[in-house]
């Protein structure tokens, strides 16, 4: 017995206005039917994002709220036309349309997964690398949807080569005239993906020292100690070797103490005990060694090495004061004198020469 349905095509062969008329009723409530399914899955991916949006799960979700009804309304009509047998206008075959629908949408679901992936990476790095997240947004955007357009006109018969070789050509050309400005561009994705540096950080290349304001697409300004803004291409700066002091974990100090060679042979054996002492007694310090270092021209040089564990210069300046002040006071009451920069020059007197001249 043949199928009702098949038969019902068959009666309204001859009648493709009718035909079209069954297609559209089957594509809506096949259209509908598909949105409530597309509904469903995004609540369930939702409840099962923790936190709210975050996740694979809540990634996903996002990602499909980027279909689009305009797209899938034309695959429900095209299923629909399909199953009814309505002859479809012009010389476009089901095979092409269904390509460039699911391409469409394929480069939708691509689109805003590019978007979902970079605003996580930007989340996760902080407000730095937003600037490299749009710019690669761009490209990749870019990209997607060139490699997309490609593929659809080449699925409907159009000759693409031609137009391969011109962007190529283009593309060259364009390269060479901007290539200054794409190399800034490329050395401010490299900054965003190997964070040499962020803003706020205190950097030190060159004879440049400051704070970063802003990484930028093409440069990066620097507040000088002085004040003044200093504004660089990235290029150039990444040619550069950076000193960061933002995120020095701990500071390394040395330094020395002269002290009279008239200083009793005891007394200089308990200096370095006094200079750890000293050094112990402030908070965020580590001591490391002193030692009598030299028996210098004119005085007896001790050599100290500390650390801060702090990356905060005026931090670091106001323990070395302190430390220096408590050493001056250990080796005043111990009666020990320091150095003072001195040279002895000793006259002889000939007496005979002198007189003779006298004579």
């Amino acid at each position: 017995m043949p199928s009702p349905w098949f038969s019902f095509s068959a009666l309204l062969a001859d009648h493709p206005v009718a035909l079209w008329l069954a297609a559209l009723a089957a594509g809506a409530a096949l259209c509908c039917l598909l949105m409530l399914l597309l509904r469903l899955t995004r609540a369930r991916l939702d409840r099962l994002a923790q936190p709210a949006g975050q996740g694979v799960a809540g990634a996903a979700s996002r990602i499909l709220l980027r279909t689009s009804w305009v797209v899938l309304a034309l695959a429900s009509l095209l299923l629909a036309a399909d199953l009814v047998g309505a002859p479809l206008p012009g010389r476009a075959g089901p095979g092409h349309l269904w390509f460039v629908l699911i391409a469409l949408q394929l480069a939708l679901w691509l689109d805003r997964g590019i978007e979902v992936g970079l605003t996580h990476a930007v989340a996760a790095r902080g407000r730095a690398g937003s600037i490299t997240a749009t710019l690669l947004s761009f490209l990749l955007r870019a990209l997607v949807w060139v490699i997309v357009l490609l593929a659809m006109l080449d699925n409907v018969g159009v000759n693409i080569t031609a137009l391969v070789a011109s962007l190529g050509i283009g593309g060259v050309a364009v390269a060479l005239a901007v290539q200054t400005i794409l190399s800034d561009l490329f050395a401010s994705i490299s900054i965003g993906l190997d964070k040499p540096f962020e803003a706020g950080d205190f950097i030190v290349f060159g004879a440049v020292a400051g704070s970063i304001e802003h990484v930028g697409l093409k440069t990066t300004r620097i507040r000088s100690l002085g004040g003044e803004q200093i504004v660089c291409s990235n290029t150039e700066l990444l040619k550069q070797t950076i000193q960061n002091y933002k995120r020095m974990q701990q500071r390394r100090i040395v330094f020395s103490i002269r002290v009279t060679y008239r200083t009793p042979v005891e007394q200089v054996a308990a200096i370095p005990a006094l200079i750890r002492a000293q050094i112990e007694q402030q908070p965020d310090t580590r001591f490391d060694r002193a030692h009598l270092a030299r028996l210098g021209e004119s005085a007896l040089e001790f050599e100290a090495v500390y650390y801060v564990m702090s990356a905060d210069y005026n931090r670091y300046m106001d323990l070395q004061q302190a430390i220096y002040l408590g050493v001056m006071r250990d080796l005043h009451a111990a009666g020990i004198a320091l150095a003072l920069p001195e040279s002895i020059l000793h006259l002889a007197r000939r007496a005979a020469r002198e007189e003779e001249a006298a004579a």
